[in-house]
């Protein structure tokens, strides 16, 4: 009887440790129903269902600006197709097309565009928004700045013109909207930002454009000649040019800027041509071209070549004496020039890009010439240069 004693008082204690414990783990695992305790345990604020309008209000928004940029300025933007013919020494006379983009520039037909899309073209067709297939006159080029003009045979007022923006008003990181025909795919939108300002680059007719507007919004061939805009629809550039190894986009695309526009395409249609400000000479770049003259200046414009009767002629400048030694040109003597109206011009592109953007034919300019290792200030009235 003690030992079974023993062993039931033994049981009840082992018993009673069991759900002692139980206890205490349950009451741990419960919510405790005192304030001070609940306060104490943080907790996360609530997550917005997904849909919120709080949530993408402004996505919205900037997706709305987009749409309706698209939808009023898509109608007057063109797509052209050009056609020429190739000579095959195996198949002779070859038809090519080719595929660009351009935009309505007034109410009397006249169409924007790049010289490159219709250079060397035997026909060229518009086609409008609604399907229409229209022939094209070219009414003026400016391969310079890869300009021309077309214009289609319809009553005044059936096109709308696109509103022209200020593109001396643009900055990096501003977001613009390119439409146009990339491969031949009619009124293709893509979107992006200005990514670089006063960039410099060479068209195909080898020219320099000094203030071009770099974007990385999407521009493959058939955008050429498309237009480039801000949110508000006002064209600020005009599709031009891309850096790409593989042909395509790769985000690095040109615009020629609309102010430069402005400047030439009102000469384009009423002229055919547009008159460009120079000198009547030519030049050849210290350091690159010819050797810089001993302690003398390290950068400028060799005068090499004067047009008799020219603009740089009749101020009296003075070109070099050329001869040649051992099968090399050697030039001596000859005014160098190193600024335009204290503007440093170090190459000929920064001379073409200073007269360009800032001189008509006509002008006076003030040219700084070292002459014999003297610096003097010389006025020249500038000649005119047609650049069609």
């Amino acid at each position: 009887m003690r030992r079974s004693n023993r062993f039931f008082i033994l049981l009840v204690f082992v018993a009673g440790c069991a759900v002692g414990l139980a206890l205490t783990i349950f009451s741990l695992v419960l919510p405790r129903s005192n304030p001070a305790f609940a306060q104490a345990i943080p907790t996360a604020a609530p997550t917005p269902a997904f849909g919120d309008p709080s949530l993408f209000a402004p996505i919205d928004a900037f997706d709305q600006v987009i749409s309706e940029v698209y939808q009023r300025v898509s109608p007057s933007v063109m797509h052209i197709a050009s056609r020429q013919q190739t000579v095959s020494m195996f198949y002779g006379v070859v038809p090519q097309e080719g595929t660009g983009s351009g935009f309505v520039y007034d109410d009397q037909g006249h169409i924007v565009t790049n010289y490159h899309v219709v250079a060397n073209a035997t026909a060229l067709d518009v086609v409008l928004a609604n399907g229409v297939t229209l022939p094209a006159d070219i009414v003026g080029v400016d391969s310079y700045l890869d300009l021309a003009v077309l214009r289609v045979d319809v009553p005044p007022n059936t096109l709308i013109p696109l509103e022209l923006g200020d593109s001396s008003a643009l900055h990096v990181g501003q977001t613009v909207i390119a439409i146009g025909n990339p491969f031949g795919l009619d009124r293709t939108l893509t979107s992006g930002v200005i990514s670089a300002l006063e960039r410099r680059i060479e068209t195909n007719a080898g020219a320099a454009i000094g203030q071009a507007i770099q974007t990385d919004a999407a521009i493959n061939p058939g955008n050429s000649g498309g237009p480039l805009l801000d949110t508000r629809g006002r064209v600020v550039g005009i599709n031009t040019a891309i850096n790409s190894p593989s042909g395509g986009s790769v985000g690095i695309g040109f615009a020629v800027p609309i102010n430069s526009m402005k400047r030439v395409v009102p000469s384009l249609i009423s002229d055919g041509h547009y008159v460009r400000p120079t000198l009547n000479a030519q030049f050849a770049e210290l350091g690159t071209e010819v050797m810089p003259p001993d302690g003398g200046t390290q950068q400028g414009l060799l005068l090499v070549r004067l047009s008799a009767g020219g603009a740089a002629d009749q101020a009296g400048l003075q070109a070099a004496q050329i001869s040649t030694r051992r099968g090399r040109y050697v030039f001596s003597g000859g005014d160098i020039i190193t600024a335009i109206d204290d503007k440093p011009v170090a190459t000929r592109n920064d001379l073409l890009i200073a007269l360009d953007e800032n001189y008509r034919p006509g002008d006076e300019a003030v040219l700084t010439i070292i002459r014999d290792n003297q610096t003097i200030q010389q006025t020249v009235t500038l000649g005119s240069e047609d650049s069609a």
